[in-house]
Formats: structure tokens, sequence, C-alpha cells
């Protein structure tokens, strides 16, 4: 698994990357939208945080399928690859994520899911603000423990 863990760990660090341009967006969007009380801006928001969570749900899927050699199928598959990424594998790989964190995704997950069933002006700022409040902390710690595994699958 030498190069190809490599190349997976490169991967995940180029996602995370993106990720963090991605909070900074949503950091920005909500100050504005918060500030004007402007409906795009809101939107914006709603828009980067579906794009948080599906930046990570392609770092999720692309170590189910090369490490884990499983990826989840169904109609909840986007529930159990999170689910899988809390999960230890024994003799294959550490959990990717820990339970704290997957409870936390699990809600921005929940919301990207809204935001893809629903026109944007039906979402609620108020169920938008935690999600947008949180993103820092919670891509702060993912970025850690995705770090973290990137630098166990290298090591492999």
């Amino acid at each position: 698994m030498a190069g190809k863990g490599a190349v997976l760990a490169s991967r995940i660090l180029n996602e995370i990357s993106s990720l963090g341009l991605v909070v900074a967006r949503v950091e920005s969007a909500w100050k504005a939208a918060a500030a004007n009380n402007d409906e795009f801006y809101f939107d914006s928001v709603a828009l980067n945080i579906h794009s948080f969570y599906s930046g990570l749900e392609r770092i999720f899927e692309k170590i189910s399928s090369a490490v884990d050699g499983s990826l989840p199928q169904g109609i909840n598959w986007h529930q159990e690859l999170l689910n899988q990424m809390a999960l230890e594998i024994p003799n294959v790989r550490p959990a990717v994520i820990s339970e704290n964190t997957r409870k936390q995704l699990d809600t921005y997950r929940g919301f990207r899911h809204v935001v893809r069933n629903l026109y944007t002006y039906h979402i609620s700022p108020d169920k938008m603000k935690p999600l947008a409040k949180g993103i820092r902390r919670v891509f702060k710690q993912v970025e850690k423990e995705l770090t973290a595994f990137s630098r166990f699958i290298q090591s492999k």
C-alpha cells in the first residue's frame, strides 16, 4: 500500500486544504448575511455548508474504496459511510474519525440532504446558524483526525 497510501494521503490533504477555503466562505457569508439580513448571503451559507460536507464525503468515499475495499450501498449509504469512518477495522485501519466527530458531522450530512431536496428560500437561517457558527471548530477537529489518518496510511 506504500505507493497507493501516499497517493491517497496526498488526495486527502488536498481536499482538506480546499475545505479550509470553504469554511472561510461559510464564515464570511454568514457574517454578511447576519449584518445585512440578506437572503442571497444566506443562500451562499447553505451552498457552502453543502460543499463542506460533500468534500468530506468525497474523502470518505476514497478511503472506503481504497482502504476498506467496501463502499456502502443502498438508500442509507451516506449515513452508513459516515458510520463506517468512525469504526476501527481490525487488521486494516484505525477509525478515521472519532465518534464525537461523527456525531457532529452527522448534523452537516443531514443539512446537506435538506439543501439537496428543498429550494434554498425554504431553509431557515436559524437552522443554519449553529452549523455556520460551529463549522471552524468542527473543521479543525476533522482536519486533525484526517491528517493523523493520512500519516497512518503513508506508513503502510
